[in-house]
């Protein structure tokens, strides 16, 4: 993918997945590429899609979930392309979670029966749900990995107001909530999620993208309770497929780790889970589109030249 200059663009900002622009004092664009990122890292081979499925995922959301709490998409001008409003994030990631999976259970297994200031019962096993759903709090790096934080830390350290931090977490439960209940109707569970917030002036506005698979975990809802009974392992469609096959050849983003070599096969294997991801949550037949930077680059104009 191409490095752009556009009219009015101040500033550029190469994220994991993202490539973002800044216009003028108040206007985002945010180009989804193809990479995709692990423990931090981002891996050595693109899949293929992979950004338009992010893209429009999130753009579904952001549409389903505005009347919930403002957010900052303003156009998708093409299918791995949004524009909307630069705000002042939080420096945190709202992380909530309403089955014990991935992260949290990583850390029961170990024994500790605390995250995030939460305690944890006794007796849980891998997956089960909550009794409601929990959030956990991770501090935005630059660099490196992101680290948990309570929410007592949080204020404490200035990071966001009790005030406001009362507002987000309202939020960011009735956003899970919404969510779950999306991926009810296409026979799946919304098993955890995060997201990010900012402000305009004195408010609050959800950022970022939202319910894609580089940031949820869903499971099939089908035999999800006889699985459970049995101790077998949860069918899936997220990114952590990815991340389980990185343990299993040795890589956790560890200093003096190597990312294992990804083979064509592997690779059409990915971007057919993210395909199937979106053909579920948002019910649609996908339909891929090739990136042109050219065309991507008339369309973005147009766009902010239309705001």
């Amino acid at each position: 993918m191409i490095q752009f200059q556009f009219p009015n663009q101040t500033g550029f900002y190469k994220g994991k997945v993202r490539d973002v622009y800044y216009i003028g004092s108040d206007t985002l664009v945010m180009i989804a590429s193809n990479r995709i990122s692990a423990f931090d890292v981002i891996l050595p081979r693109p899949i293929p899609y992979k950004g338009q499925v992010l893209n429009q995922i999130a753009a579904y959301m952001l549409s389903a979930t505005a009347n919930i709490c403002p957010n900052w998409l303003l156009d998708v001008p093409a299918p791995h392309v949004s524009v909307g409003k630069k705000c002042i994030p939080f420096k945190i990631e709202m992380v909530v979670r309403g089955n014990l999976t991935g992260h949290a259970w990583r850390t029961y297994s170990t024994g500790k029966r605390e995250l995030c200031g939460i305690k944890f019962p006794e007796g849980l096993k891998e997956n089960d749900f909550f009794a409601q759903p929990i959030i956990t709090p991770s501090t935005k790096a630059a660099h490196g990995h992101d680290e948990d934080i309570s929410k007592e830390e949080i204020i404490a350290q200035g990071l966001v107001s009790k005030e406001d931090w009362n507002q987000i977490e309202k939020y960011a439960l009735a956003l899970f909530a919404k969510g779950k209940q999306i991926a009810a109707k296409r026979g799946l569970i919304l098993v955890d999620t995060k997201y990010e917030f900012g402000k305009i002036d004195d408010e609050i506005y959800l950022m970022d993208e939202i319910h894609t698979p580089d940031s949820s975990r869903y499971f099939y809802a089908d035999g999800f309770e006889e699985r459970q009974k049995n101790g077998e392992r949860q069918q899936q469609l997220s990114k952590e497929f990815v991340r389980e096959w990185l343990i299993e050849n040795n890589f956790m983003g560890k200093e003096g780790q190597i990312v294992p070599a990804m083979s064509d096969e592997w690779i059409n294997t990915i971007s057919k889970k993210y395909i199937e991801l979106y053909e579920r949550v948002i019910g649609e037949k996908f339909v891929p589109e090739p990136i042109d930077d050219i065309a991507t680059e008339k369309l973005i104009v147009s766009s902010l030249n239309h705001l």
